[in-house]
């Protein structure tokens, strides 16, 4: 009988193992698991949620405080129903006015947490085009028409569709933004918004961020998204346009197109069901 080879020296079988077992286990992690019918009812509900507490705080959605709480208590207890719940808390006890600047100032006014997922991974790029027209094309191809009057990679657009088309590909833009995402909690974190806890509940959905999520994270900090000249005219991090502060990135709103529209209306609040998922 031949002898067995030892560890050092190895077999094309062998060799192989290590890689096949590090493909399964990404597999795995991007996977979501297998879900009951209510806990499937549960994450689209939290996914709608996280949609809406997300547009521009409008005389509609501020009529529906009271509706939009009732629906975040009657979630099943889990973590992203806790940070929901933490944010409604401070929505429904704001006057609208406030609730409208606070919104403007946070995610208009400040590049680190503009809601514009795109840009975190292209930029001011060309590439930010392209992944513009596929993510539109997603959401097509899956027999879903926005009406256009918000870029598609606009956070609330991208929540609702995941509650639309589910956890497989529905959630697919998610977890490729998930850097993008993590940069702007960590933004909404540093600038003590409560809107931190819409971003805390919609990360808790999510596969865990790995190394090398934390690692890009930083980076992104560190230097900002890629940019590249495009015909357009630039905004430098030296504050010189008279808006933004010192080691900001330049805002999504000044690249394709330069001005962004006013935010999708996804099924308004009011059509939630009080007594949450069944």
């Amino acid at each position: 009988m031949s002898p067995r080879p030892n560890a050092a020296q190895g077999t094309p079988r062998t060799a192989t193992i290590p890689a096949l077992v590090r493909t399964r286990v990404r597999a795995a992690v991007r996977r979501p698991a297998r879900l009951t019918r209510e806990e499937a009812e549960a994450r689209t509900l939290t996914l709608r949620l996280c949609s809406l507490l997300l547009q521009y705080p409008d005389a509609e959605l501020t009529a529906s405080r009271a509706v939009l709480d009732s629906t975040v208590a009657a979630l099943p207890p889990s973590p992203a129903a806790k940070h929901l719940a933490s944010f409604t808390a401070w929505f429904t006890g704001q006057e609208p006015d406030a609730l409208e600047r606070h919104y403007v100032e946070t995610f208009d006014l400040r590049r680190r947490s503009s809601l514009y997922l795109t840009y975190y991974l292209h930029g001011d790029t060309r590439r930010r085009g392209m992944a513009l027209l596929t993510l539109a094309q997603r959401y097509r191809a899956a027999g879903w028409d926005t009406d256009g009057s918000e870029l598609p990679d606009h956070l609330p657009v991208v929540l609702e569709f995941a509650a639309l088309a589910g956890p497989g590909g529905g959630e697919a833009p998610l977890r490729q933004h998930r850097r993008g995402l993590e940069l702007i909690h960590r933004a909404l974190t540093d600038a003590d918004s409560p809107y931190r806890h819409v971003l805390a509940a919609l990360l808790t959905l999510l596969p865990p961020a790995s190394e090398a999520d934390r690692a890009a994270v930083a980076r992104l900090v560190a230097e900002g998204p890629p940019n590249e000249d495009v015909g357009l005219d630039p905004y430098g991090s030296d504050g010189s346009n008279g808006l933004y502060g010192d080691g900001e990135f330049a805002p999504p709103g000044t690249f394709t197109p330069p001005m962004p529209a006013p935010p999708t209306r996804v099924p308004p609040a009011p059509t939630l069901h009080t007594e949450g998922p069944r």
